[in-house]
This record gives structure tokens, C-alpha cells and sequence, in this order.
């Protein structure tokens, strides 16, 4: 039986194999647009991946740059509150905890100094570093937590650890600084005054060179130094 005698013997054959030719196709064009959908979405996402990592990672680096800032720049407000003792002869005269290192508070606020100062790189481009950053970061938390305790007891204790004797000599003591800060005064009254008052402070307060450094070059440029007249002398 050739083909042509085949189909018009079975003609009644073409529509249900006709319908499920086209519902095969329909249902291959159903397939084929959800695979494109889920090729369109896959791309979508693999885009957003893409380009979303470096926008996280640029992000990140804005905030560790911040990061550095906010760390460096908390490590000198700390510097400075302690420079407005070690500055100040007549504020460490009020506060002698400050430089008391047998206290264990003051002890730690110096330690803690110290380490936050040498963690402190020349270069702030160093804490990039995230190791190093973290390091620092701790070290100055440390710095400023130990400051606040030694600075909230020496405020509390004051000069109340002195016997009656010894705060008469802290009284006498500020006055003599006050003469010798005084611009007014001459250099033999200020070199005087500066004298006495550093005998009234012995064993009683701890001057660190850099306050006594700091005062003689206020007081009419560095106590101490040779006048023009005694310079030429043999």
C-alpha cells in the first residue's frame, strides 16, 4: 500500500495526530519562553552580582576610610585632654594623680598611651590594612577608656591624699608658678619664683620633662639660659 492509498484509507488519522503535532509545538513554545524568561532573570542576576560586588566593595572602602578617620581622629582628642595637663603645671599641681604612676589607673592611662602612640603609623594609608586598622582601633579604645578612669579619680581624689603640710606646699607652690608665668615680673623674679616652687613640688608632684620643657620656654624663653651679657664670659 503506497502512501497516497494509505491516507485515504486513514484520512480520519490527520486531525488527532495533527492535534498532538500542534500541541507539542505549543507546548515546546511554552518550554522555549520560559527558558529564555529564566536565561533573561539569570543574567539579570549574574549582572547584579556583578556590579553590585563592586559597589559593596567600594562602599567598604569609603567606610574603612572613614573608619580611619574617625579612629585617628579620636586618638587626638584623647592626646589633647591629656595635653591640657601635661601643659599646664598649675592644672597637674591640682591633679598630682595625673603623673602619679604607683597609682594603677594612671599607670594603665600611660601604658595605654604609649601602645596607641606607637600604633599610630607616619603614614594613614598603612591602616588600609584591616588587621593593622583593627589593631589600632583597639589600642586607642583602650587609650581612651583608661584616660577617662585616671582623669574621673584624680578629679575625685584631687589633692586629698596630701597631708595638711604637704597642700599648704601645693597652695605656696601654684603662687610661686603664677609669679614666674607672670610677663610682668622680671626675669630674676620669675627665675626666682620658678625655683621655689619647683622645691615646694619636690616628692609631692611629678612634673614630666615635657611640662617643665613647655613652662621654661613660656616664661621669658627657657629659664635658665645665659644671658647675652653672661655669654661673652670666659
Amino acid at each position: 500500500m503506497d502512501v497516497l492509498e494509505f491516507i485515504g484509507n486513514y484520512w480520519w488519522l490527520v486531525f488527532p495526530i495533527g492535534g498532538a503535532l500542534g500541541g507539542s509545538v505549543n507546548a515546546f513554545m511554552r518550554n522555549a519562553r520560559k527558558w529564555d524568561e529564566r536565561r533573561r532573570q539569570d543574567k539579570i542576576e549574574l549582572a547584579r552580582i556583578k556590579y553590585g560586588a563592586r559597589a559593596t566593595a567600594a562602599e567598604q572602602a569609603r567606610v574603612t576610610q572613614s573608619e580611619i578617620d574617625r579612629t585617628l581622629a579620636r586618638h587626638q582628642a584623647v592626646t589633647k585632654r591629656w595635653l591640657d595637663y601635661e601643659l599646664d603645671v598649675a592644672k597637674l599641681i591640682d591633679y598630682p594623680l595625673m603623673t602619679d604612676m604607683r597609682e594603677p589607673l594612671t599607670l594603665d592611662f600611660h601604658r595605654a598611651k604609649r601602645d596607641a602612640d606607637a600604633l599610630r603609623p607616619d603614614d594613614a594609608m598603612e591602616l588600609q590594612d584591616a588587621g593593622l586598622l583593627a589593631e589600632y582601633r583597639d589600642a586607642v579604645r583602650h587609650f581612651e577608656t583608661a584616660f577617662d578612669l585616671a582623669e574621673q579619680e584624680a578629679r575625685r581624689r584631687r589633692t586629698s591624699d596630701f597631708t595638711v603640710s604637704e597642700q599648704q606646699a601645693l597652695v605656696r607652690a601654684k603662687k610661686f608658678i603664677a609669679i614666674a608665668d607672670d610677663p610682668a615680673a622680671t626675669h630674676a623674679e620669675r627665675q626666682s619664683a620658678y625655683a621655689r616652687a619647683t622645691r615646694e613640688l619636690e616628692g609631692l608632684v611629678v612634673l614630666p620633662a615635657a611640662t617643665t620643657d613647655a613652662f621654661e620656654q613660656r616664661i621669658a624663653g627657657a629659664i635658665g639660659a645665659p644671658r647675652e651679657e653672661d655669654a661673652g664670659e670666659p
